[in-house]
């Protein structure tokens, strides 16, 4: 068995097999009926995405100094992306000084599996720049911003301050910032040709914005996008001043991100919680193997519960069973013994449950 595992180890843990592999457990959890009860509105789904910091104790490239993480030693962001439904969908390796903002539209449009309708992340996540482009592909960003406050909320020039507070609005504009109009209709050929390049996925939106970024004088292009932002982000502040059920939402998603780093801590015991490979790729293969045992542990729940109810006869009992998980998370491993034994035979005959009554279940 351990010259089987080697085998396979070695010849078939590559990335775009572990990739697939997780697109075919998370396509299991997509028919599944009871899923769907965690999403806040039927029609939409609403994302989130964060780093977790990890020591590399090897010499790699892709390992940078953070004393507030790795003390005088280097390290890494693993950074992953959650749906309403608890599925890791995509995943990267960067560089721990790199700022997140930028992979964020990485994981929302190379991923084949989820099509976000609603992203949220922390401060590290935000940008006007992503802003801009999020909102232009019809992807709500919709961060949970530090000191929303002091964000400088932006107006245009034929409608002033003085205008506001002539009609008694109590959040104003601050005081002579005013979108440039003509920077964006300028460079309004370049915007779309960015956009459909990200869109199509001829490239990579990390790629473009590190190379957009790293001008001596900032491009104009890049300015564009930036007061495409600032309208965006305007509107959005607005809207999370106004509405309590749109921060609410915001904090929930952002609570299970938050919630799969600590069930990632829990898999990834062995080797301290450090990595010990030096190359971007074999990051990267080991967070995505993470991701194939977390998927894999949800989909055990989803399965065992829904087994469970499927055998309750009452419709009234089901109904109050579903009420008390819309306010849990599936997200749970303390009934799993990560230090237990491994038994990797697959008994076909008896399988654990009755998939036939399963798919048939309609949970609303």
């Amino acid at each position: 068995m351990e010259l089987k595992l080697e085998y396979v180890v070695r010849w078939f843990f590559s990335k775009d097999n572990i990739d697939e592999a997780n697109r075919m457990v998370l396509d299991i959890i997509e028919k599944l009926s009871l899923p769907k009860i965690y999403l806040q509105k039927k029609d939409s789904l609403h994302t989130s995405s964060d780093g977790q910091k990890f020591n590399v104790t090897v010499p790699s490239i892709n390992a940078t100094h953070s004393f507030k993480y790795f003390g005088t030693g280097k390290g890494v962001s693993a950074y992953s992306f959650i749906d309403e439904k608890s599925k890791l969908f995509y995943n990267s390796v960067i560089s721990a000084s790199e700022r997140e903002a930028g992979y964020i539209l990485d994981g929302l449009l190379h991923n084949k599996d989820i099509e976000s309708d609603m992203h949220s992340t922390d401060t590290h996540g935000y940008s006007e720049v992503i802003f801009g482009i999020c909102n232009s592909l019809g992807i709500l960003f919709a961060p949970r911003i530090k000191n929303y406050n002091d964000q400088l909320l932006y107006t245009f020039k034929e409608i002033p301050r003085n205008i506001y507070e002539s009609k008694g609005y109590k959040i104003l504009p601050s005081k002579s910032m005013y979108i440039d109009e003509s920077m964006i209709l300028d460079q309004w050929e370049n915007i779309l040709r960015l956009l459909c390049s990200i869109k199509l996925g001829e490239t990579r939106a990390s790629i473009i914005l590190k190379r957009l970024s790293s001008y001596a004088k900032q491009h104009p292009l890049h300015k564009a996008i930036k007061e495409i932002g600032r309208i965006h982000k305007t509107i959005f502040l607005l809207r999370y001043f106004d509405e309590t059920y749109l921060r609410q939402n915001i904090e929930k998603q952002l609570n299970k991100i938050e919630l799969s780093h600590l069930f990632a801590k829990a898999i990834f015991f062995g080797n301290n919680q450090e990595f010990k490979y030096e190359t971007k790729e074999e990051q990267e293969i080991v967070v995505a193997c993470r991701h194939l045992i977390q998927n894999t542990i949800i989909l055990w729940n989803y399965l065992f519960i829904s087994n469970k109810l499927s055998e309750i006869e009452d419709e009234d009992e089901i109904q109050k069973s579903v009420e008390l998980m819309k306010n849990s998370s599936i997200m749970t491993w303390q009934h799993v013994n990560m230090h237990g034994e491994y038994d990797f035979i697959i008994n076909l005959d008896k399988p654990p449950f009755d998939m036939d009554k399963i798919n048939s279940m309609i949970i609303r």
